[in-house]
This record gives structure tokens, sequence and C-alpha cells, in this order.
């Protein structure tokens, strides 16, 4: 009799059912998926955005650098070994491209001393002035007329498509550089 009442006291084993558990990583997995084009887009756009404030930082970096030391500073595109690119050999894809990185040199007479330098990063396109930059002392002007660089996503998907995605970085005469949404040649 005790036998047969400690079979009835005993519960019942509580848990999943396989069907219950598939189930769940169904709606995980559709969840996941919806998910992904959110996550890509937002990853891009900070990459970009990143990519734009480094930028921006960089120019106002030589800027302030042209005004310490009294001498031209300049702003050039790199190669791997963080050399300025002659004027008409392509960086990457073109002539306009910064997109494989950048540095700030110091002149000291005719030599070009590096200061700074940013390294390629392949997801973001950078695409600009022809030309290095240089800034000029006692203000801190930038020789040459107005410049803007274009950063977008290096590969466009439905994702990373639009204007949204864009940046437009335009620097005044005078040295001052500036970051807007979209591409430079909306209207902001």
């Amino acid at each position: 009799m005790q036998m047969m009442w400690l079979v009835l006291r005993r519960r019942p084993c509580r848990g999943f059912t396989l069907i219950e558990t598939l189930v769940v990583i169904a709606l995980l997995a559709v969840i996941a998926v919806m998910a992904t084009p959110s996550f890509v887009a937002w990853q891009v756009r900070d990459q970009v955005d990143a990519r734009a404030k480094a930028l921006i930082s960089t120019f106002a970096y030589a800027r302030s650098e042209a005004l310490r030391r009294g001498s031209r500073v300049t702003v050039c595109r790199i190669d791997a070994a963080r050399h300025c690119l002659a004027v008409g050999q392509p960086c990457a894809n073109s002539l306009t491209d910064w997109s494989c990185g950048w540095a700030v040199m110091a002149e000291r007479g005719a030599v070009l001393s590096l200061l700074r330098a940013h390294p390629a990063l392949a997801a973001v396109s950078v695409v600009g002035a022809q030309t290095n930059l240089t800034f000029t002392p006692p203000a801190g002007q930038l020789i040459g007329a107005f410049r803007s660089f274009d950063l977008a996503p290096r590969i466009q998907s439905r994702a990373t498509q639009g204007d949204a995605r864009r940046r437009c970085i335009r620097i005044a005469a005078g040295g001052r550089a500036r970051v807007t949404n979209g591409a430079c040649g909306a209207a902001s």
C-alpha cells in the first residue's frame, strides 16, 4: 500500500515538449531575420558618422597646428607606408578617392613631417578634393577655394541606400569645416 501511495504522490515531470521548443526557435529565427537589415543600416550609419567625425577633427587639428606652428600644414591622401600620394596618383579607385587614409603633415623647410595619420576603412567611401589641402598661417586659411568631401557606404544595399546614410563635409576658404547629412550635391 505504501508503494502505491508513493506513486500517487509523485508529480509528473514538467518541461517543454519538442513542438513547443521548435515553435520558439522558429519565432526567434523570424525575429532575427526581420531585425538584420535594421542592424546593418545602424552599423553602416555609425561607420560613416565615425569617419566623418575623424575627417572633421583632422581638418580642425591641421588648421590649429598651422596657427600654432606658424607654418603650412597639409592634409594629404596616404599609401600603406603613410607617405603622401603624389598629385595624379590614384588611391584605390580614383584620383578623388580618400578611402585609403589620410595624414596631417607639417612643413619644415622643404621636408614634410608626419603629425597624425588615419588608416583606411574599407566600408566607407570618401570622395573629395583631388589635391592635398594646405592650411596656412596666420589665420589658418585653406589654400584654394571651397572644398567638399562626400562620405557614403562603399557597398550599397537596400538597407544602406539613400541620402540618409551619406554625409557631406564642406570646408570654407577660411579653413573651417562642417558636416551635413546627405550627399554634397543635395540641398542642405
